[in-house]
């Protein structure tokens, strides 16, 4: 209630610059602009993005972490480590640890968990056009493969 009684009292008080100056400065934001937390966060994941594809073609390996082998969510955790984000291991706890977001929230460098049911079971990371940079399954490499399926949800590592 006191900021309500405030915040008029303090444009009265000060030009409309001078207010556009305070929004701007404060935790409030213009429409179109970022945090520099939200800045620093897309700039990590489009890092741990370039970590990944530059992974292209080493081995799965089930239980792999890199640097030279690697399981799904092996692959999102050594790349997000790379940049100073720690993940858990599974693609189950990575999901669990992530902001939800839909799929128009979805930005290079988010993760794609794909799911059955309520499960979890692989992960990958968005690079963008509806395509992933992950490392499938036994017998094949880390790869740039579009999404599959529907059954898919998006988290942010924060």
């Amino acid at each position: 209630m006191t900021a309500q009684v405030r915040v008029p009292s303090l444009l009265t008080r000060a030009g409309t610059a001078s207010v556009l100056t305070l929004a701007l400065s404060s935790t409030m934001l213009a429409p179109g602009l970022v945090s520099d937390a939200e800045a620093a966060t897309t700039a990590r994941a489009s890092k741990a993005l370039r970590i990944a594809a530059s992974k292209k073609g080493s081995p799965y390996q089930w239980g792999a972490t890199g640097p030279r082998r690697f399981d799904c969510s092996g692959l999102t955790l050594y790349s997000f480590k790379r940049v100073g984000k720690k993940l858990p291991r599974t693609a189950q706890q990575q999901y669990n640890k992530t902001r939800h977001i839909t799929s128009s929230q979805r930005r290079k460098g988010d993760l794609v968990f794909f799911h059955s049911g309520r499960s979890v079971y692989h992960v990958g990371i968005y690079a963008g056009n509806g395509k992933i940079w992950h490392s499938p399954k036994t017998g094949s490499v880390v790869r740039l493969e579009r999404i599959w399926t529907k059954r898919v949800w998006y988290g942010r590592v924060r």
